[in-house]
């Protein structure tokens, strides 16, 4: 069985598809950034995520702590963090540290426009929830002056299995190119 498994994650490397190295996706390339707000049916999000991801997603589920997401999240080394719904980049290596809180922690979006913030009672008290300002999915939640040594003071406590992560180095997302403005004819004659 891990021999199937192993060709077939080779294949998709091959392909320039999602590897299938653990729980959080990591993929070949950076994802196209969404240049507008993603809104989809519950169909559609449930035909692109895994049963896992729509629970934390679209229904402000949590991963348990310390699991295998944690673990490889712990592992990864410089790179860029984006949204598994929609693309949008979220945070970097550069803000992410260790809270040993068993989820992902960053003290700060790298890309603060595409995260927004709103207050949940889901307990019976007000906690900051973290949602992608794109899709509008539940990433996790954020917690502040608890001490941590860090810039802000501030633990984004992140789902890991919603995020995917290109390492740093990786090829940018393509940009689509402009065809030039065309250019008159040049007639030779000399302009003022």
């Amino acid at each position: 069985m891990r021999v199937i498994g192993l060709i077939l994650t080779l294949s998709l490397a091959a392909c320039g598809e999602t590897k299938t190295s653990g729980p959080m996706e990591t993929p070949a390339k950076a994802p196209e950034q969404p240049a507008a707000p993603v809104v989809k049916t519950d169909e559609e999000w449930r035909a692109e995520l895994t049963p896992e991801q729509f629970k934390i997603l679209r229904q402000a589920g949590t991963e348990r702590p310390n699991g295998e997401v944690y673990k490889q999240f712990k592992a990864q080394g410089a790179g860029t963090y984006y949204c598994a719904g929609c693309g949008a980049e979220l945070f970097s290596s550069n803000e992410k540290f260790d809270s040993h809180c068993g989820w992902p922690s960053f003290y700060d979006p790298s890309k603060a426009k595409n995260v927004k913030t709103s207050v949940d009672y889901h307990l019976g008290y007000a906690r900051t929830e973290v949602l992608c300002a794109i899709c509008d999915g539940h990433l996790g939640h954020v917690f502040e002056g608890e001490g941590f040594d860090t810039p802000t003071d501030k633990r984004y406590c992140i789902n890991g299995t919603v995020l995917k992560f290109v390492p740093a180095g990786e090829a940018p997302p393509a940009k689509k190119e402009v065809p030039p403005a065309e250019k008159p004819a040049d007639t030779g004659e000399k302009k003022p």
